[in-house]
């Protein structure tokens, strides 16, 4: 999918996503005062922040989906791990604001001044579950489609928001039941929750701005890919790294050392234009062409020979 698709998709799912957020934030918040339950309220924080990490999740495809220029000559694909690294900041914050809290009714006694929450309370919470669920389904979708970063994060959001308020329904339903210091519980698990996630983005981008290599299978899949090209004897090295969504490709082909150098350029095109076309989240592929002389070959065979006969005579 190119950048401009990519980009109108995470801005129509970031719409419906903060417009969702917004309502889910008033109704939650309405719930938590007049249905009596903190844990509402710490949900409603929870989907306020929602809005903010979509805004950021917006920015930071629109930056990531600029064209290569002068300055950023490789393209701006990292800065969408910047937003992801953003949001799972902004998660950090709320989670652990909301837990202090919770803790803290606990450790004072306040939540024994608290008049058990109402059926209002736990009816929004239910509305909310829903929502999320089918939000979660919905955004997940489109980021493995688009393969985005940032709106996967948005949608590992979605998720968690969804087992926070099952934690919610558990706490009021307890709350209702006589045991009032499970809303404040519930608030805390919410918390951990959100603080679980934000982890999980954090590390996520990390990887993807440190040049981490493709699993085992991609490359894998590379290999297989290079060697299927009838000029390609063998591949000598192949490394590849994480840019931000995408790959880059660096290839060390073996061919006949009797070819001219036009007849190895073609060879090498071929392959950068077969993985290309085979492997859509590649960017670039740099493809290095090495004589391939048959006293090598028969160099290499040997001295695995000898490592197996020493292997066996062990």
């Amino acid at each position: 999918m190119d950048n401009f698709k990519t980009e109108k998709t995470v801005y129509k799912i970031s719409t419906i996503s903060i417009l969702l957020n917004l309502f889910l934030a008033i109704i939650k918040l309405t719930g938590g005062i007049v249905g009596n339950s903190y844990a509402v309220l710490s949900d409603a924080a929870n989907s306020a922040s929602d809005v903010f990490y979509s805004l950021i999740v917006i920015i930071g495809v629109k930056v990531s989906t600029k064209k290569a220029d002068s300055s950023h000559q490789f393209g701006h694909e990292r800065f969408e791990c910047v937003a992801a690294i953003l949001l799972s900041f902004v998660l950090l914050i709320t989670g652990a604001g909301i837990g202090y809290t919770g803790i803290s009714n606990i450790v004072t006694g306040a939540y024994k001044e608290f008049d058990p929450p109402t059926a209002l309370a736990l009816t929004v919470t239910c509305i909310s579950v829903v929502t999320k669920l089918i939000m979660f389904a919905y955004t997940f979708s489109f980021a493995k489609r688009i393969n985005s970063s940032a709106l996967k994060a948005d949608s590992f959001n979605h998720a968690s928001d969804v087992l926070s308020s099952l934690a919610v329904i558990a706490g009021i339903i307890g709350a209702m039941c006589g045991l009032l210091i499970l809303d404040s519980v519930a608030s805390i698990l919410v918390s951990l929750l959100i603080i679980k996630a934000a982890v999980e983005v954090f590390m996520e981008s990390i990887r993807k701005m440190t040049d981490q290599s493709c699993d085992e299978k991609t490359e894998s899949d590379l290999r297989e890919c290079i060697l299927s090209d009838e000029g390609v004897i063998r591949i000598d090295a192949l490394m590849t790294r994480l840019f931000g969504n995408r790959i880059f490709v660096i290839a060390e082909i073996a061919c006949n050392k009797d070819l001219s150098l036009t007849q190895a350029h073609e060879i090498a095109e071929r392959v950068h234009r077969k993985v290309e076309n085979n492997f859509p989240l590649v960017k670039h592929v740099t493809v290095h062409v090495n004589p391939y002389f048959e006293s090598e070959a028969i160099a290499q065979s040997s001295t695995v020979e000898n490592i197996d006969e020493q292997s066996q005579g062990k």
